[in-house]
């Protein structure tokens, strides 16, 4: 058995909304436990529904459908109303539905990944927008799940399609993360180890969803697999689209005169002598309000690192994050930019308030661009300073 205990790094803010989603999972399950203790009325519509469309849709003998309604509980027929039934869909069945489980180990392993994985992305997206993707990729699952199963009247319930869709925004923003699993072999093996949060997230989707999804069909299981399958790609396109909106991109400064290039000269240097004198802002209206094309090409990525550390020396690290992202999306194939571009956006974000496991990224992304002495010097510079405010750094190995 592998069984994951936690991760790293981990943001120093309170995941609020994770800790709500969680209490109101546990708090559901609670109120239900006594009508898991009683027995049903036979006479009751739903569970006469319930026991012709196990019938209908499993095949059942005679002899195995008298054992599976001598077994039901008022609780299944709680499931039966409020679960998500692909042959009778509902916007409220959609949302009751990632707040009922199947039982204790269901409910457990549900909040475990979602207490180990959704502090990360909470404090990505913030706590309104963290509720909303949530809720939002557990709709997107359960629809998922629903073209599946189209037709069945047999409903599925739980939050993994929701939490699936936490994973996979986690798997896009946090991939050098590191995974703690206890691993259960016994008497060979009894152990924890430490892996690559993709690493685990890709044997979560792969070996256990999508494989037996090919063997299976996603039918007949017992498990949602189509649901974890939807609310993971969900995530993904999420967090690649969360990422490549211009939200919280700092305020370009407009000046009264915007600066152009002298005649016969170009726009690289009329950038590079606008760093050069300490005229920031108009540097930065050269890079950002010239056309992508044109400033890609024409602005060499040195002067734009250089107005990146100007603006890290000026106080202004939102400015400066910007400027260096613009280089890592500007200049893709030139790992030695790219590393020190990942070195300035982990400085900046170190200087913003509460961006410590994004650092965490782009300082381990520098290390994988480039391996040479100077860059894995302020790595380490960089790494001692994020340890010393956010919570199990891994040191890095000289």
């Amino acid at each position: 058995m592998f069984l994951p205990i936690g991760d790293a790094p981990n943001p120093r803010t309170r995941p609020v909304v994770t800790w709500a989603l969680i209490a109101a999972n546990v708090l559901v399950y609670l109120a239900m436990l006594p009508a898991a203790a009683r027995r049903p009325d036979p006479r009751d519509p739903a569970f006469v529904a319930y026991v012709e469309t196990l019938a209908a849709e499993r095949g059942l003998d005679r002899h195995t459908l008298r054992v599976i309604a001598a077994g039901m509980s008022e609780y299944d027929l709680i499931v039966y109303r409020w679960g998500f039934r692909p042959a009778d869909p509902s916007l409220l069945t959609l949302l009751t539905s990632m707040f009922l489980h199947g039982g204790l180990m269901h409910l457990a392993g549900n909040m475990l990944f979602l207490w180990i994985y959704g502090d990360n992305v909470e404090h990505r997206l913030g706590q309104l927008g963290y509720l909303l993707a949530y809720l939002g990729t557990g709709v997107a699952a359960a629809l998922f799940d629903g073209m599946i199963r189209a037709g069945s009247g047999i409903p599925s319930v739980g939050a993994s399609g929701a939490i699936s869709g936490v994973l996979g925004a986690y798997f896009v923003w946090f991939p050098r993360n590191r995974v703690r699993l206890m691993v259960f072999l016994f008497p060979f093996l009894v152990d924890v180890w430490e892996l690559p949060a993709r690493v685990v997230l890709l044997v979560y989707i792969v070996i256990d969803n999508l494989l037996p999804f090919v063997i299976t069909g996603g039918r007949g299981t017992g498990v949602a697999y189509g649901a974890h399958i939807g609310g993971f790609f969900a995530g993904l396109v999420l967090a690649w689209v969360v990422a490549r909106l211009p939200w919280g991109r700092p305020a370009v400064p407009r000046p009264a005169r915007r600066p152009r290039p002298a005649a016969g000269e170009d726009l690289s240097a009329t950038f590079a002598d606008a760093v050069a004198a300490g005229r920031l802002d108009d540097a930065l209206v050269l890079l950002f309000e010239t056309p992508r094309a044109l400033s890609r090409a024409a602005i060499d990525p040195e002067s734009k690192l250089a107005l990146g550390e100007a603006l890290l020396r000026a106080g202004r690290p939102r400015q400066a994050l910007a400027v260096f992202r613009r280089v890592l999306v500007d200049h893709p194939d030139d790992a030695a930019i790219r590393a020190r571009g990942h070195l300035g956006a982990a400085t900046a974000q170190l200087r913003l308030s509460g961006m410590e496991t994004a650092a965490y990224q782009h300082i381990y992304a520098a290390l994988e661009e480039s391996p040479e002495p100077a860059v894995r010097a302020r790595a380490a510079e960089l790494l001692d300073e994020l340890r010393a405010r956010s919570r199990a750094i891994p040191r890095l190995r000289r």
